[in-house]
């Protein structure tokens, strides 16, 4: 087993790899390795300290690390980070060394942590193995190479997407299943994705993975098939749990893989609110039932179901069932606490929770049931994607929105949401023309044309300094679009809120797995 391997063994940083990966880099207030983060060990862990960092950074270093075509006949590398590519090992190591020290300095503890368990648990571990040889031990057995799909009867052309005859694809899919050594399967991870020319996002946890990744239908098709052959997920994945849709390797600009406590980001422990306690699961086919049930209902305001958006409101402005309560949140993290401040809202009632593919809902609908004042919680299986596969002209108006570069995916032809400037029909997002910003704005062509390209006047204005004014990063990132939005809204009713300013951008990405 790789993970069981000591540091004072000196393996060299390449066999690292195959035991740790990318891990949560969003945290900008890390700790210093010089500091906090040495006082914080034990003295054992501390002579461990250097040989952490030095895995840590190798580590960093090989998830930029991307495909080539001529790496199938020859050993070029190249490196991807910041928008820029590096072409020799040097200059991507200077980079890091300079550009992402507090990324490496937080992957050095989270290394050092792994360690500490390891080496505590390693007795209890061996014993597990060796009562039931089948379970997570198993893939560790061996090195990631060795559960890497053969790809030598292939040219290499039909597995980049855009090459080729086939249309490329993306996947998006999850999967709930305790897991041991998250960081072995984030290893396998990265190492699969790159071997089948994969760009996406992946989240892995102790409760499971979450990812969406776009390549080419060969590639694509190659990926299912290794997740439905693999020890830890042939049990807990079928076929079904991938949803497909037109796109392909372009609809990512990198490849990002990482180890995190939840697999969707609610912000609560999965400790304490547990995916095992989830809602009652709803096909397609049933969900539409019990839809179809409430809309025909006279007063839906008066009605005990409560058809509830689990989304963020810049997703169900574009898109959404008809009579569904769509909360004005930005994140799915603000979801619990918009549960407990319209925790009234809820009592004696039947929910029925939707989301984009499903995964949000698991958690959510936990939450839900654990606040114990609701009749039921139902929740749409397989999520939006899933049932317009089924009812394309069905109860969902509108388009879907996704986390990547496509933005959204249309199934009919309805429109509901409108400019934010003249109020036309539109629902096509841009992102804000302000270099600083990343908020969507639905904007018209007529109204871009007239220059109306910002989020807000605020962000229009700083658009037009930018000549002028000193450098660019100089500015700030204020928009009215936040400011006057409350963080979580108090509903006066069951009426439907339906979100009326202009749209922050989607810097959550919960069923598309955020990763920063």
């Amino acid at each position: 087993m790789p993970s069981s391997t000591s540091p004072d063994q000196g393996d060299d940083l390449e066999t690292c790899i195959l035991r740790f990966s990318d891990l949560d880099l969003k945290d900008t207030s890390l700790i210093n390795p010089s500091s906090s983060l040495k006082a914080e060990l034990d003295g054992s862990m501390k002579k461990k300290y250097s040989f952490a960092k030095k895995k840590a950074f190798a580590l960093f270093v090989k998830t930029k690390e991307v495909p080539t075509k001529r790496s199938f006949e020859c050993k070029e590398k190249l490196w991807k980070c910041c928008q820029q590519l590096f072409r020799d090992q040097t200059s991507i190591h200077r980079h890091v060394a300079t550009q992402h020290a507090d990324e490496v300095y937080h992957q050095t503890a989270s290394i050092l942590k792994q360690l500490a368990v390891t080496l505590s648990t390693s007795k209890s571990l061996l014993s597990a193995v060796e009562k039931n040889p089948l379970k997570e031990c198993l893939p560790h057995s061996h090195e990631v190479s060795a559960w890497l799909p053969d790809i030598t009867c292939f040219n290499p052309d039909e597995l980049i997407s855009g090459q080729g005859s086939e249309e490329g694809e993306v996947l998006l899919y999850y999967c709930y299943r305790d897991l041991e050594d998250p960081h072995w399967i984030c290893a396998w991870q990265t190492a699969l994705c790159q071997h089948l020319h994969l760009t996406g996002k992946i989240r892995i946890a102790t409760e499971g993975i979450n990812g969406t990744v776009g390549g080419s239908k060969l590639a694509t098709r190659l990926y299912v098939e290794v997740m439905l052959s693999f020890p830890l997920f042939k049990d807990d994945l079928s076929k079904d749990d991938f949803k497909t849709s037109k796109g392909g390797a372009h609809c990512f600009p990198e490849l990002r893989v990482g180890v995190f406590e939840e697999i969707v980001p609610m912000g609560i422990s999965p400790n304490k609110i547990s995916y095992k306690k989830p809602g009652v699961h709803l096909s397609p086919g049933e969900f539409h039932k019990e839809v179809a049930k409430f809309l025909s209902q006279a007063n839906q305001e008066q009605s005990d179901t409560i058809l509830l958006d689990c989304r963020n409101f810049y997703e169900s402005k574009i898109g959404r069932f008809q009579g569904c309560l769509a909360p004005d949140i930005r994140k799915f993290s603000y979801f619990p606490s918009y549960v407990d401040k319209n925790l009234e809202l809820f009592r004696e009632k039947r929910v029925l929770m939707y989301c984009t593919g499903g995964i949000r809902c698991e958690r959510g609908s936990a939450y839900l049931k654990a606040k114990g004042v609701c009749k039921e919680v139902f929740q749409l299986k397989g999520g939006i994607h899933k049932y317009l596969e089924e009812f394309p002209d069905g109860f969902y108006k509108g388009k879907l929105f996704v986390f990547d570069e496509r933005y959204a995916l249309s199934y009919n032809s309805d429109v509901v949401s409108e400019c934010s400037y003249c109020g036309a029909r539109w629902d096509q997002y841009k992102l804000c023309s302000t270099p600083q910003c990343r908020q969507l704005i639905l904007t018209c062509p007529a109204c871009q044309g007239q220059g109306f390209t910002a989020c807000c006047v605020t962000c229009q204005n700083k658009g037009s300094r930018k000549a002028s004014g000193p450098t660019q990063d100089s500015f700030k990132e204020e928009c009215e679009c936040t400011a006057r939005r409350p963080r979580i809204p108090m509903e006066l009713s069951q009426h439907v809120q339906q979100p009326v300013s202009p749209e922050p951008g989607p810097d959550a990405a919960e069923d598309g797995p955020r990763l920063v």
